[in-house]
């Protein structure tokens, strides 16, 4: 009795003589042969398919055949070859293992293998493959230069983790865009490429490299945890947890998507309290909650530089304007776009008279946004600047810009007293021309800033100089201060 089993023909006789076991052996003999023969059609139809170009067509045909002669090393190595052409390298490695398991000398066979290797990233037992290769056929120059190849990912991946320890995330790109050149289907490159990108803030970048790798493996932890840190180095802090929390379920033991994860809830955390406390007027406790927030994770550039911008906006509260301007100054040289930095900043500037420095910022936000507000407020920093440019006459007669009628009548006959010559007849010639000079400007202060229409002038910035209004003091009119304040210096 003969009956067939998968790949298989299945004998179960009884022997009743000679001529029955003849006839069984013809019979098997020839079922082999039809068997072979029916593979070898499907091989040729894959290898026609195989030259047109039609790997998928030619992997289908070249499986028939496997399935009816598995043990047929050419079959595997055939479509191990058609595999590759359709970037299943995975498949096409077991393939080729397959095949120098059944035949160790299959010089193609360890090739392929290597070659998989290779383009998956294992650097190593790719160099082994390619070694067998060369103990067949010491002369292969194709298996000499892929291990070459080999050689150079091993010297790659060495210097990129060094360079990762030192913090140097351009050349790990470098080292990575190099390796993957032989090794374009290793995973393991990709992400580490795509992690530095997002270290250097070259996000989108990041982005589409993590994101061809879900195409083709939408459960790859290492991709997903590049996902979520893009989103959590561009301030998208709930979206970047969901993505972390998937990583995590894919793998894990992901210590970096746990670190991430844990970071970017403590961030949002304190941040949220910080704002909470300014908005409650507590600036002591928001200024003490950003500080705590900025400790969490350095490599966070864009909400770090929001964190320096929020606990400068507190340190101007809190009458610590250098601080801030220093807040400031960081937030910026983290975002050189951050035009609020830029804003608060100028701001800083205004109230501690750098007017020079106010008017390059507020230049470079007007440059960046044309508003009606922006103008204004750079106009009004440029008249701050004229204005600074003068005599200022609030500082001659020692008085507040907001100084009343009497405080400025006060203020005057203080100064005026102080500088009159009289008062320093017996000094050095130098001296007296120092105090006449002196004498003179509290003169023309208080001519100024007594005279209600001549003030408002000088307030607004108007070159009084240039005016009708001449602000100097004439000869009579010096005369007359003389004895209006003379004073016995006896």
């Amino acid at each position: 009795m003969i009956h067939f089993e998968k790949n298989h023909v299945v004998i179960k006789c009884r022997y009743k003589g000679c001529s029955d076991l003849l006839f069984l052996e013809a019979l098997i003999s020839f079922l082999f042969v039809s068997i072979h023969r029916e593979a070898e059609v499907f091989k040729e139809q894959g290898n026609a398919y195989y030259v047109k170009k039609d790997y998928a067509e030619a992997f289908n045909f070249y499986t028939k055949a496997i399935d009816l002669c598995p043990k047929n090393v050419s079959y595997y190595g055939n479509r191990a070859a058609t595999l590759m052409m359709l970037s299943r390298y995975r498949e096409a490695l077991e393939d080729s293992q397959q095949a120098v398991r059944l035949d160790d000398t299959f010089m193609k066979g360890h090739m392929r293998e290597g070659k998989c290797h290779l383009l998956l990233g294992n650097a190593m037992a790719a160099s082994r493959c390619f070694q067998k290769v060369l103990e067949l056929e010491p002369d292969n120059s194709q298996a000499q230069q892929e291990l070459k190849n080999a050689e150079s990912i091993l010297e790659f991946e060495r210097l990129a983790e060094i360079s990762f320890e030192k913090r140097d995330f351009r050349m790990v790109v470098f080292c990575m865009d190099r390796a993957l050149e032989p090794a374009s289907a290793c995973h393991r490159f990709k992400v580490l490429k795509a992690e530095c990108l997002a270290l250097l803030g070259r996000y989108p970048e990041a982005q589409s490299v993590a994101s061809d790798i879900l195409r083709m493996d939408s459960t790859n932890g290492d991709a997903l945890y590049v996902r979520g840190l893009c989103l959590y180095y561009e301030d998208c802090i709930d979206k970047a947890v969901q993505f972390f929390v998937q990583a995590l379920r894919m793998a894990p033991d992901h210590e970096k998507a746990r670190l991430a994860c844990r970071n970017a809830k403590s961030l949002k955390a304190k941040k949220e309290d910080g704002n909470k406390a300014f908005k409650d007027g507590s600036f002591e406790q928001a200024y003490e909650l950003y500080s705590e927030a900025l400790t969490i994770d350095p490599n966070n550039i864009k909400t770090n530089a929001k964190l320096y911008c929020n606990r400068a906006t507190v340190g101007s509260k809190l009458n610590k304007l250098e601080q801030a301007i220093e807040d400031c100054t960081k937030a910026i040289k983290l975002d050189e776009t951050y035009i609020k930095a830029y804003l608060r900043r100028a701001q800083c500037y205004m109230d501690t008279e750098q007017y020079e420095e106010a008017v390059r910022d507020y230049e470079k936000v007007y440059q960046t946004e044309k508003t009606k507000e922006h103008k204004n407020l750079l106009k009004n920093a440029q008249l701050e600047l004229k204005k600074s440019k003068r005599k200022d006459y609030y500082k001659v007669l020692g008085v507040d810009k907001n100084a009343t009628e009497d405080e400025i009548k006060k203020a005057y006959r203080k100064r005026a007293l102080m500088h009159h010559p009289d008062r320093h007849s017996g000094a050095s010639a130098e001296v007296q021309k120092e105090e006449e000079k002196k004498f003179k400007e509290v003169g023309e202060a208080f001519t100024v800033l007594s005279d209600p229409k001549k003030k408002s002038r000088y307030d607004s910035g108007h070159d009084l100089e240039d005016d009708d209004m001449n602000m100097g003091l004439s000869p009579s009119h010096f005369q007359d201060l003389l004895i209006s304040l003379s004073v016995n210096t006896v």
